[in-house]
């Protein structure tokens, strides 16, 4: 009688501890290697910022500000523009970047008309229709006014991308 009650209390924790790792791995997205193509609303956070040459920080960025949204267009390829993470006038270039298997890690190098120049560091995850990351900006202006700003951004699909407006023919 022993051996019953053993063997199907030994069963009951062995059918338990399949259906947790079913629900787990349903709970769990799916890696993705790059971002699906369409239209995302991001929203970025401040999260600090610091002067690092002890004169007032040359943004428009603010800790204390509510999160901005924005969105933006995600092309086939999966990959994130960097003016995604750039400031209004700010023209950058992607220096090296990975995102592969749900991990991205991106670098930016940019140029700010009149000021000089910026890095600006991702690191993040992402599924096939989301990501989120932090950005850690550095500035080497010419003049002073430089800083290290971190923000958190996060980015939803939220549909396909806008059709552009057809273009009126010049006559």
């Amino acid at each position: 009688m022993r051996t019953i009650i053993w063997t199907g209390i030994a069963a009951g924790l062995l059918a338990g501890c399949g259906d947790q790792g079913a629900e787990d791995a349903a709970a769990k997205p799916k890696r993705a290697d790059a971002l699906q193509p369409g239209e995302y609303e991001v929203t970025a956070k401040v999260d600090a910022i610091r002067s690092t040459d002890n004169s007032t920080p040359v943004t428009a960025s603010v800790a204390a500000d509510p999160p901005k949204v924005t969105r933006i267009c995600v092309p086939a390829g999966g990959t994130l523009d960097p003016a995604t993470f750039a400031e209004a006038d700010e023209k950058c270039t992607a220096s090296d970047t990975y995102m592969r298997g749900g991990r991205m890690s991106l670098q930016f190098k940019c140029n700010r008309p009149g000021k000089g120049l910026l890095t600006q560091m991702v690191d993040g995850n992402f599924t096939a229709d989301s990501f989120t990351g932090k950005v850690m900006t550095a500035t080497y202006f010419t003049g002073s006014g430089d800083y290290e700003l971190t923000r958190t951004m996060s980015g939803k699909r939220v549909g396909e991308c806008p059709a552009a407006p057809p273009e009126e023919n010049a006559q």
